[in-house]
């Protein structure tokens, strides 16, 4: 089993308990409160700016052509993703410019800033792994739960996330793991606090 494989499923439970949480129940079936969705819009386009600084040091720190081109890739899928919360923000009137960072939000971007500033690049992958596959698996499994997730207010959301697309962004970035890290403390412990901060932050959202 690679590496990127052991630690998904080493943290099963954590994803498990994402996917059931009242949060990603409510995108699924439409009944997430609008004002709880634009919070999270809010919060989660500052995070993703702090992701894409991430993936900027791991170009940086690329050690051969092919690293330093799939995570310039990888940084232009952010930009896509900020794009999307840009049209959110247009539709529901959030001013994304005058976002404060929630604690939960500010313990996630420390983190990742942290371990891009300061670990190898095996462990900013490792940091950074757990994000994208959870909305890929996050999107595919809602996509596939209900036909209201296709055609509730969120369905743009689920489809983004469920598109093959995300997937094969997910993998390019689970493929860069196995390729620059190994299994180390350090990097188990990355994966995990991801995982962990990943749950927190979708916690943040529902509970305001």
């Amino acid at each position: 089993m690679s590496l990127a494989r052991r630690l998904w499923a080493d943290s099963a439970g954590l994803a498990a308990a994402t996917l059931e949480h009242p949060f990603v129940r409510g995108l699924a079936d439409g009944t997430l409160p609008h004002e709880r969705f634009a919070g999270y819009v809010a919060q989660d386009a500052f995070f993703l700016q702090a992701f894409a600084r991430g993936y900027a040091m791991a170009v940086v720190r690329s050690p051969d052509r092919a690293g330093l081109e799939a995570f310039a890739d990888l940084l232009a899928g952010v930009r896509e993703e900020l794009r999307l919360h840009d049209g959110y923000a247009a539709r529901w009137g959030i001013d994304l410019a005058a976002v404060e960072p929630a604690p939960a939000t500010s313990a996630y971007t420390d983190f990742l800033l942290a371990t891009a500033a300061t670990g190898g690049l095996g462990a900013i992958c490792a940091a950074m792994t757990p994000c994208m596959r959870l909305y890929a698996h996050l999107g595919q499994a809602l996509a596939g739960r209900s036909a209201e997730a296709h055609r509730g207010p969120f369905a743009e959301w689920v489809t983004a996330y469920a598109d093959p697309g995300f997937e094969a962004l997910a993998a390019t970035l689970e493929e860069l793991l196995d390729r620059y890290a190994s299994g180390t403390p350090a990097v188990v412990r990355a994966y995990r606090r991801a995982m962990e901060l990943e749950l927190a932050f979708f916690e943040a959202a529902w509970s305001g």
